[in-house]
């Protein structure tokens, strides 16, 4: 593996230079290596996260790390197997229970996922695991992968666009020591909410910021702590998530490892200056929220954030440099959409990019980038602004807390509106499986017939634009287990020669087609509609009983250079100008 220290003051060339190691970009970087593209991902940290950050990897997030081969890797990180992965809610956590949804184990996710169906009809369910330990993981694969070290320490110090590609110059986070002149085909800008490379691009955030609520709008202080001794003098049954709702301080805060370690999060009044919060000020606050101001905590890290943003880019992409993740979309932490959303970013991009740099496609290929992901970034932000609404602006009275009847009387209406909440908030299969690119100019859709789009409802389907709708084959196989990584191509068994018509049109055009081998009667009503194309990131491209051009289908689907689509034209040089 190169380091990037041993080429100090000298260049380099890679086909795409990703600005950002957190979850997006090191899930680029696995995207792109397990394609053998070459990339390089820098990042002026010192390393993967050491505060807990975003604490939950949904379904489809858990589905996309199955599919790079961590999704086991990832699912025995974090809280113990045995813990639970409830999320409940309190006066304060020592006091009055309110509201509790009861969710499954990671042992218990693994033996009952293959017995779901319906909205929840898919390869992996939900994971409660911190993003310090997610990162860990890609960071391992992403280098094996890639073959080269993720360049920690390193600055994207600027960039030019030129008619070839970016030329772009690294100098290490320190100002210490020589920089690096890196020449490639792409620049991906994963590099966080205040993304210089979208700064540098002038592409504008549009959206809502800055809302003030009682709880996920304003500044929050985040404390990182140890408190083992919280499991012996919590009165209730223990949860992943413990929200305390009270008219003094609102709070939430979730398990790290199950054994001791948390991150809490405080909302912070409008007359506060966390700024000059101490670590004491910081237990204050904790013994605010628990009602256990006599037990020891040990803090780790302090900080501040700002809840209450729903802000997305203008664009994602400006000439040969993309943005993803936080840069490109910024969320109220609510539902955990802000990483599950950025993953699919890296998934999306990941293989369009190496499609263009081998030459298997047209470089308008990249254009479907913002075209599908900008919409999902709207209507993500929009779903997390809205769980925040129904949280936040619930308001916390002192009579929550009061003895006798009017207490007994708050606490019952607290109840029925955070369990209605908690539903509403955790419970999210549609958004997290049901994301749709029916407007893609890249895919055969049909939005007029589209299924609604509902937060707690998916509805498996095959048209165009969509996941494919998983099952499980014999009770024990997952159906993306066998897709190919690339294309694939279903069919019914009476299909079985425009399938492979189909197929070999695509290995004409240069692309990896997988033809899977189905068992029969194990898929149910899947392949009803006829063949199914099967794009890498397992959305369905075009869906028919028959194939007449199969050529013009690829043409449009993986915009493959053929001259009788959209103009003459192949891929972009691989050279600078």
């Amino acid at each position: 593996m190169q380091d990037l220290s041993v080429a100090g003051g000298g260049e380099l060339e890679v086909d795409v230079l990703i600005a950002g190691a957190g979850p997006c970009g090191l899930m680029l970087a696995n995207e792109l290596g397990l394609r053998r593209v070459s990339c390089l991902v820098v990042d002026p940290k010192p390393g993967t996260a050491f505060n807990p950050q975003a604490n939950a990897t949904q379904a489809r997030t858990m589905e996309h790390f199955r599919r790079i081969g961590i999704s086991g890797q990832v699912r025995a990180l974090g809280l113990p197997t045995d813990h639970p992965t409830d999320i409940a809610y309190f006066t304060r956590f020592a006091r009055h229970e309110l509201a509790r949804l009861r969710l499954p184990t990671a042992a218990q996710a693994t033996q009952r996922i293959a017995q779901m169906t319906g909205s929840w009809s898919a390869a992996e369910l939900p994971h409660r695991v911190s993003q310090k330990y997610v990162e860990a993981v890609l960071r391992e694969h992403a280098e094996r992968r890639t073959g080269r070290p993720i360049g920690f320490g390193w600055r994207l110090h600027s960039f030019e666009d030129t008619q070839g590609g970016v030329l772009a110059r690294l100098t290490p986070a320190t100002n210490e020591g020589p920089g690096v002149t890196v020449r490639s085909r792409f620049l991906v800008g994963a590099d966080g909410a205040r993304s210089p490379v979208r700064s540098a691009l002038g592409i504008a955030m549009g959206g809502a910021s800055g809302l003030q609520r009682q709880f996920m709008g304003g500044k929050m202080f985040a404390i990182y702590l140890r408190a083992p001794a919280f499991y012996q003098r919590f009165p209730h049954d223990i949860a992943w998530m413990y929200v305390s709702v009270n008219h003094e301080r609102r709070v939430f805060m979730a398990s790290v490892d199950g054994r001791g370690e948390f991150a809490f999060h405080a909302a912070v009044h409008p007359h506060e200056t966390p700024e000059d919060w101490t670590h004491e000020d910081a237990r204050r606050i904790f013994a605010e929220a628990s009602g256990m101001a006599d037990l020891d905590i040990e803090i780790l890290s302090t900080g501040i954030w700002i809840a209450g943003h729903s802000l997305v880019a203008e664009h994602y992409r400006q000439g040969h440099v993309f943005i993803a993740g936080d840069a490109a979309h910024l969320f109220t932490p609510t539902g955990g959409l802000g990483y599950n959303t950025a993953v699919g970013d890296a998934v999306n991009l990941g293989w369009k990019l190496a499609a263009v740099v081998k030459g298997r496609a047209h470089v308008r290929l990249l254009d479907s980038y913002e075209q599908e992901r900008r919409p999902i970034g709207l209507r993500n932000t929009a779903c997390a602004r809205g769980f925040a609404d129904s949280v936040g602006l619930f308001e916390a009275t002192p009579d929550l807390e009061a003895d006798g009847a009017e207490g007994d009387r708050q606490r019952a209406r607290a109840s029925d509106v955070l369990g209605e909440h908690v539903r509403r908030e955790f419970n999210i299969p549609g958004v997290t499986l049901g994301e749709r690119c029916d407007d893609s100019p890249i895919v055969f859709g049909d939005a007029a017939n589209a299924p609604p789009d509902h937060a707690n409802a998916y509805v498996p389907t095959t048209l165009p634009g969509g996941r494919l709708p998983h099952h499980w084959l014999d009770g024990e196989r997952s159906l993306y287990d066998l897709l190919g990584f690339e294309w694939n191509v279903l069919a019914p068994p009476h299909l079985e020669d425009a399938a492979q018509a189909l197929v070999a049109a695509g290995v004409r055009a240069g692309l990896e087609v997988h033809r899977p081998v189905l068992p029969p009667g194990g898929t149910g009503d899947l392949l009803d509609e006829g063949m199914l194309i099967v794009r890498p990131d397992q959305v369905i491209a075009w869906r028919g009983p028959e194939a007449a051009d199969p050529a013009a289908i690829w043409a449009v689907v993986a915009a493959t250079p053929d001259p009788r689509a959209h103009g003459a034209g192949g891929p972009a040089p691989a050279h600078f100008a």
